[in-house]
């Protein structure tokens, strides 16, 4: 195991003895903790100053690359070191099934056959750190008492010095870290050597050592001519890196699978333009033997993925886990959950269809499904109970994945033909759960008999638990949005009122971005033989700014039936908005239809300018006199102007939404709704409104903003 000879002027110290000032604590440490469990790799993490936050000190065994992602631990993160400071305890994750379920983040980065234990630094009074060390996967699947009492006592040794240390002022220096040291050469040593390179030199097929960063050290003749290298351009380097056609994240996986787990590992890979050669990975604690040979059987020649023991080709890597990870943070609905679980996991697993269930009110729920061209066969599943008998049903209660490779395996412990009625042969079921508790079940069914491997569930395990992040994420964006969008409907009009002499037509849209509602209203109310029209937009995208907006609404409309005029409608509202000490500012567009008198008498507070369209066909824009936003000057009044409003004139009223594009200028944008507002005004006034808010270049743009249109026509 890993040693302590590579430390110059050292010798490792006797576990019961101090550290003298000056010497690796850390190191030595780490290194006697090693050899007196066997494992194969280990580190040891401080808390950070002033900060709740795990720093690795120094790590052993392996390059330190391979716990990258856990240079810096936050005290609350679900991985095992922290897990072992706050519970000041012992965690023991006997393999990659164990480490699935507790610690999907490990497994998703390093889903590999390990065994671990994490324990704390710590004395009576004080945290001081962690240690982590690890096996490989053929390690027993429990920790035994001799293991435990040694890596227990050496953990308390290690807080006992670094006490010690505090007390006495002494900082704990960086260290660097353990690989495994070489071996001393001896002239006997390098007579064996030669003679065993001239043995090697002699093989049809091509060996190579890896050290345990993945530099070749040793290469023979039979390797250059198989890789198409000559010794000298791979000697030093990775091998992936020297070797183009090794330049792939699939293969670095294998060296990081077999160094990990301390099993033998393999693959097959493509040399241009069509020789397919076999590598097989021997690994030991300083590293790695390969024997590379010409790939002999057709099946093997066809396999373009990595090979596991068993031969069976390994479907997800690293690569397309993390990948998959990081799509899944970007879904914002069920919907996108349901399509990038069809898309990207589906496909990488060999799944020929899926179905995602939620759960609510005891009962299981079809979410999404994809694969089954009869719908029906789904539905079937829609509305189950979850006390019923089903591998779906139990895999959510349990908390346990299910795999079935075959019908005959599943019908052996659920016999109803309800519990499979999809017509697939082989199944995993994984429970979704998010915090804590069951959000959901997804089901990865195979049109044949599918094997699932130890490494395969452990991967589908992790990933179980990253689509149950993102479908809770999903399910409460949902719920949100239609509670948000629900509120913004109730506050707006459900229909507009009819009025003699003249027809109106309104539209109200979204933003395309995000799911917080907006302020935008509009309104038309009929008083005194008359017709009031108000358009209006509240600062803000929330449920602040839609209550502030119903709120508008209301006064306005009870201002224009106790009979106010236009100018003193705004001077009551923008009084009414300060009154509220709400901080949020409004545009506002108010007008007083008189089609008798085929007149507009309008107000404006700070909002786009309306357009008309006149009976001849030729578009103006109003440039009508105003005043500021309403909320912001008590004392402010509100100007009024007086337009034709002939029979057969169109008024188009809208918010900034409709209009407002990054990167277009807003004349330009204005100008082009005055063309199209002339290009189709004579359609009937719905054909018209769908026209306005879907067509133009600002269609074709994401909606950053609500859009409100209200358009009004004088009839005869």
């Amino acid at each position: 195991m890993v040693g302590v000879s590579g430390w110059q002027g050292s010798e490792q110290a006797p576990a019961a003895t101090a550290v003298p000032v000056g010497r690796p604590l850390l190191s030595l440490s780490l290194a006697a903790m090693l050899d007196d469990v066997h494992a194969h790799s280990g580190a040891v993490y401080l808390l950070a100053p002033g900060e709740a936050v795990l720093e690795m000190a120094v790590m052993a065994g392996l390059p330190r690359a391979f716990a990258a992602p856990w240079e810096r631990v936050g005290l609350s993160a679900p991985i095992p070191v922290a897990e072992a400071v706050r519970e000041r305890r012992l965690v023991w994750v006997s393999g990659e099934e164990e480490m699935a379920l507790r610690f999907p983040r490990i497994a998703v980065v390093l889903p590999y056959p390990f065994a671990l234990a994490a324990l704390p630094v710590a004395t009576a009074n004080k945290a001081y750190g962690a240690v982590y060390v690890t096996w490989p996967g053929s390690h027993p699947p429990e920790l035994s008492d001799r293991e435990r009492d040694h890596l227990t006592a050496a953990c308390d040794r290690l807080a006992l010095r670094l006490e010690r240390a505090a007390e006495e002022r002494r900082p704990v220096h960086p260290e660097p870290d353990l690989l495994a040291p070489s071996a001393p050469a001896t002239m006997t040593g390098a007579l064996g050597t030669l003679e065993a390179s001239r043995m090697v030199a002699r093989l049809p097929y091509g060996l190579c050592a890896l050290d345990l960063h993945g530099r070749v050290s040793y290469a023979n003749p039979a390797t250059a001519e198989l890789l198409g290298i000559p010794v000298s351009g791979l000697l030093g380097a990775q091998l992936w890196a020297s070797v183009p056609w090794l330049n792939d994240p699939v293969y670095e996986d294998r060296y990081r699978a077999a160094l990990l787990s301390q099993h033998v590992t393999s693959f097959v890979a493509l040399r241009p333009p069509g020789e397919w050669l076999s590598f097989r990975l021997y690994p030991s604690t300083s590293g790695l033997s390969v024997r590379i040979s010409r790939a002999r059987a057709v099946a093997e020649m066809t396999r373009a993925g990595p090979q596991q023991d068993d031969g069976t080709p390994g479907l997800v890597t690293i690569s397309h886990v993390l990948s998959l990870a990081s799509a899944l943070t970007q879904a914002a609905s069920v919907q996108d959950v349901v399509q990038l679980v069809a898309d990207e996991i589906a496909p990488a697993v060999g799944s020929q269809a899926l179905v995602v269930l939620g759960t609510q009110a005891g009962r299981l729920h079809v979410l999404g499904h994809r694969g089954y061209p009869d719908a029906q066969v789904v539905e079937r599943f829609d509305g189950l109970p979850l006390s019923e008998q089903t591998p779906g049903t139990h895999a959510l209660n349990s908390g346990v994945p299910a795999f079935f490779d075959s019908r005959e395996q599943l019908e052996r412990l659920y016999p109803s033909r309800d519990a499979t009625p999809d017509g697939m042969a082989a199944w995993a079921y994984l429970p979704l759960i998010a915090s804590g508790r069951p959000v959901g079940t997804c089901v990865l069914a195979y049109a044949q008999p599918h094997p699932f491997p130890a490494d395969e569930r452990a991967v589908l395990t992790s990933l179980s638990g990253l689509i149950a992040q993102a479908l809770e994420r999903a399910l409460l964006y949902d719920a949100k949005f239609q509670l948000a969008h629900g509120l913004q409907a109730a506050l707006l009009p459900h229909s507009l009122p009819p009025l003699p002499l003249i027809e109106a037509a309104a539209r109200y849209l979204p933003a395309t971005q995000g799911m917080d509602i907006g302020g935008d209203f509009y309104d038309l109310v009929p008083s005194h033989g008359l017709a009031s029209a108000v358009i209006g937009d509240v600062q803000g995208h929330n449920v602040t700014a839609a209550g502030l907006m119903g709120q508008l609404r209301t006064a306005v409309r009870a201002y224009t039936t106790v009979g106010q005029t236009p100018e003193e409608v705004m001077r009551s509202t923008n009084q009414l908005l300060i009154d509220l000490g709400t901080d949020l500012f409004a545009s506002c567009l108010y007008m007083r239809l008189d089609p008798e008198r085929e007149v507009a008498v309008m107000a404006r507070a700070g909002h786009p300018p309306p357009l008309l369209l006149r009976p001849d066909g030729k578009v103006r824009v109003l440039d009508l006199a105003g005043g500021p936003l309403l909320g912001i000057d008590a004392s402010a009044t509100y100007p009024t102007t007086e337009v034709p409003f002939a029979p057969g004139s169109v008024l188009a009223l809208y918010t900034d939404g409709l209009i407002e594009s990054p990167g277009v200028d807003i004349e330009d944008a204005l100008a082009d709704l005055g063309r199209r507002l002339a290009e189709t005004g004579d359609q009937p006034l719905d054909a018209l409104a769908d026209s306005l808010v879907k067509g133009g270049e600002k269609a074709t743009r994401e909606r950053l903003d609500d859009v409100a249109l209200l358009l009004l026509r004088a009839r005869d």
